[in-house]
């Protein structure tokens, strides 16, 4: 598929590439140029130029050049066509395709995308004016949101009716029910998706309508306190935040983006004067949200509890930052406060909160110490050094790990040396004074491939994926499973690191309980798989939920043990096949 050529023109005629490059990159006019700091490599001095009167960009520093279908194209990683079609989109020129396949498609997204600005206006003027929504226009005072914030914003109100928004627009059913505007119920009627909550419209980066957010207010009986559209064909959670569209011109000119967990926390960083906040909409952070994220800002600064879902997360956030070369920092809080909290009572605390933030692995390293308060015994000291080091050995770069140990020799009083060496050689047993709990993500799930290795029969119906939290424990486990407990079959499978964990718990000398093994790593499963669940809006899985926290507290010391053990195991069966 093609766009006639004279589309193409009227789009270069009708914008200027300032305006388009503007939102991306701070430009100043300097002479005949406008300069700028490069948006495609990390420099400190200016040598992006942007010649207006010829419509071309160059860089002196990476040599990147062209025009500002290309310079799309580069910055949001699109392709030509995508990149003629969003700025004629900016530019109000209607396109014409050469070919008319894909050209259907393209119009079936727009339609849906007009349908969402559709319904977005309905439901935010329903929020302006309707005596319905007087109690949802009283929640959100009570939260700081004025007028003006719930216009910029464009919140809404979801009556409390089975079909008004259906009845009142008027679309096609097929439209209402592919923008999850809309469902057919069991009376095979169409229902409204959303019913008695505020909402938050979520934007694409251009600035189009593609899903909604809903709230439920204070003292709802709905169980479910958040509902978000479902995915469609416009919208991918995965890779889509909420406020993008308002905050990408403030984080190019920062390099800095804060990641929230709420769209409050989004527009309480605005109204606090922090623009660069944007949020994830029900999901962890992805891969997908790293790489959006890197066209725009090299600093990643996380407004939540970062280190909830421990080493899994860290590897992760590792990883992402040699491969997108960002910067992970984690934002400080005062305790049991949240952004959306502090815009109204402390913005200058929600200010410094950012500029105070720490690198992400710093931010783990302070949390542990400030877990340890008080005057330490010796003992205590190196056992503070022992899980320090282990937080500080799962960072792959050696010279970052090695100026950490520096950072845990000061706060324990050992010689810097010593922890050098617990660093690099794993010395977590060199250095135990007395007998320390065994980590969770060593311990334990060492312990139940060992037993898996030389008593196969006593374990291997208990363990299932979910179970291992260490991502070298699970390849580990994989490979024994699908050797069938056949060690010299689970090397040749595993790869290197995998085979060597399988080459030492084969020869392990431990006296180990298998019911106590699966117990502890059930234990901890559980509790990881339900923090990642806290906005699940679908009501049989929330009742699910309920029942794997009731079997959870009857774990310890349960008459019934086998079948708690065996409902929570189906449990993270189940959630675990959702996650693939």
């Amino acid at each position: 598929m093609a766009i006639e050529e004279e589309d193409i023109e009227r789009v270069r005629t009708a914008l200027s590439i300032v305006d388009v490059i503007t939102p991306h990159v701070a430009l100043k006019r300097v002479g005949r140029n406008w300069t700028g700091l490069c948006p495609f490599h990390a420099e400190k001095s200016p040598s992006f130029s942007v010649r207006e009167e010829i419509g071309r960009y160059h860089c002196f520093g990476c040599q990147k050049s062209g025009d500002m279908f290309s310079f799309v194209q580069e910055i949001e990683h699109v392709d030509f066509v995508t990149s003629v079609e969003r700025l004629a989109a900016k530019a109000g020129v209607e396109l014409r395709y050469t070919s008319g396949g894909e050209n259907q498609d393209r119009q079936r997204k727009r339609r849906l995308i007009d349908a969402m600005s559709e319904a977005v206006e309905w439901y935010h003027q329903l929020l302006l004016t309707s005596p319905d929504a007087g109690a949802a226009r009283k929640y959100l005072r009570t939260r700081g949101f004025d007028g003006e914030t719930v216009r910029k914003f464009r919140l809404g109100w979801a009556p409390d009716d089975w079909d008004q928004l259906c009845r009142s627009l008027k679309l096609p059913a097929e439209v209402l029910r592919d923008t999850g505007l809309a469902f057919t119920n069991r009376r095979n009627k169409l229902q409204d998706a959303f019913r008695a909550r505020v909402l938050f419209p979520i934007f694409s980066p251009e600035g189009d309508p593609i899903a909604l957010g809903g709230r439920i207010l204070p003292g709802s009986p709905d169980p479910a306190k958040y509902k978000n559209s479902p995915e469609t064909v416009i919208y991918g959670k995965s890779r889509t935040f909420y406020g993008l569209n308002w905050a990408k011109g403030a984080i190019v000119a920062a390099n800095q983006v804060i990641v929230c967990e709420g769209y409050t926390d989004v527009i309480g960083f605005h109204r606090a004067g922090i623009g660069q906040a944007v949020a994830t909409c029900g999901t962890a952070l992805t891969e997908d949200h790293v790489r959006t994220l890197k066209r725009y800002a090299s600093k990643v600064v996380l407004a939540f509890d970062a280190d909830a879902a421990g080493q899994g997360a860290a590897e992760r956030f590792y990883e992402w930052e040699q491969k997108y070369q960002v910067d992970v920092y984690v934002a400080r809080f005062p305790a049991g406060r949240d952004p959306a909290d502090l815009a109204s009572s402390d913005p200058a605390a929600l200010t410094a909160a950012v500029t105070d933030a720490l690198p992400f692995l710093g931010f783990r390293l302070d949390r542990l110490v400030e877990s340890r308060r008080g005057a330490l015994t010796p003992e205590q000291r190196a056992r503070l050094a022992n899980d320090a080091v282990q937080i500080v050995r799962e960072h792959p770069d050696r010279n970052v790990r090695g100026l950490y140990a520096g950072t845990i020799a000061t706060r324990t009083g050992l010689p810097v040396a010593d922890v050098i060496d617990m660093v690099e050689r794993g010395g977590r047993r060199e250095m135990v004074v007395v007998a320390a709990p065994r980590r969770m993500n060593e311990g334990a799930e060492f312990g139940a491939l060992s037993l898996l290795l030389q008593d196969w029969e006593s374990i291997a119906e208990w363990l299932v994926e979910g179970l291992f939290a260490d991502d070298l424990h699970l390849r580990a486990f994989r490979a024994m499973a699908e050797s069938g407990g056949d060690l010299e079959t689970a090397l040749s499978l595993a790869d290197p690191e995998a085979r060597a964990v399988l080459e030492r718990a084969a020869v392990a000398d431990l006296e180990l309980d298998p019911v106590v093994e699966v117990r502890s790593l059930l234990a901890a499963a559980v509790r990881r798989t339900l923090a990642r669940r806290v906005r699940v809006t679908d009501h049989d899985e929330i009742l699910e939920d309920r029942e794997a926290r009731l079997l959870l507290e009857q774990l310890d010391g349960s008459s019934a043990e086998k079948s708690v053990m065996d409902g929570l195991l189906q449990w993270l069966d189940r959630r675990s096949e959702e996650r693939d």
